[in-house]
């Protein structure tokens, strides 16, 4: 069986005005997990926004996704709230030049950080570069695998998480349409490009025990309905 409960992406709910909001829509959708992304953490309160989830029965799976770059007592923020919150893994993104420092700092905290692939332009996006990136890193540096964004690259999701097994901290189910132009549309998960039953069905099968978050993008300023759509869709990949 998978070891991880689905969560959903807090930038899902951007267009929300504020936490009650938020944990609303997550009850809505049945999902009492949440990937915090920075607009919905202050990391210079991190105690207080941690404390109306966690008081609202939300657990935080991740924060992110996060750039760390050379400002070390900023990065260092980040991980006092993975500290303080207690998820394993960061989805993150970074530079070379501040791969030593992270790994520093996951050597320090004892956590670890998930590189989020973003799509054919980001700079870490394909499976060249990750493995470019792995190979320079120990252990504590893997990956947050965006299975839509991996799809923008040109690659299939589940041969990526089979490639870098050993390395998925984190998952992102994203699905994805793209149009003559090759420009990626968010759809309802399971509706898309993305093979939802082969890549939940590896999951399950190899024991996956990171975070397993959903991102779904459209309609910002009222998300809920087809995010339970997408909650629906892949329980039942995982079900079947």
């Amino acid at each position: 069986m998978i070891n991880s409960t689905l969560g959903i992406q807090s930038w899902c709910f951007r267009g929300l005005k504020g936490t009650p909001e938020i944990i609303a829509a997550l009850n809505a959708c049945g999902v009492d997990r949440l990937e915090a992304c920075g607009i919905h953490i202050d990391l210079d309160r991190p105690a207080e926004s941690l404390k109306l989830y966690r008081d609202a029965g939300i657990t935080i799976s991740s924060f992110g996704v996060n750039f760390f770059g050379p400002d070390e007592a900023a990065n260092r923020k980040v991980f006092e709230f993975a500290a303080l919150a207690g998820f394993p893994a960061i989805s993150a993104d970074l530079n070379y030049d501040s791969l030593d420092l992270v790994e520093k700092l996951c050597a320090e905290y004892g956590k670890k950080v998930a590189i989020h692939n973003h799509g054919r332009r980001h700079a870490l996006g394909t499976v060249r570069e990750l493995e470019a990136l792995f190979n320079r890193s120990s252990a504590n540096v893997g990956l947050c695998l965006d299975t839509g964004w991996m799809l923008d690259s040109g690659e299939d999701p589940l041969a990526v998480a089979k490639k870098f097994r050993d390395r998925l901290y984190g998952v992102h189910i994203k699905d994805f349409v793209f149009d003559r132009a090759g420009n990626a549309e968010d759809v309802i998960s399971g509706t898309g490009v993305l093979a939802l039953d082969g890549f939940a069905r590896y999951l399950v099968d190899s024991k996956f025990d990171g975070y397993l978050t959903l991102e779904y993008e459209g309609e910002p300023e009222n998300p809920v309905p087809n995010l339970q759509a997408c909650v629906k869709n892949i329980n039942a990949a995982f079900a079947r």
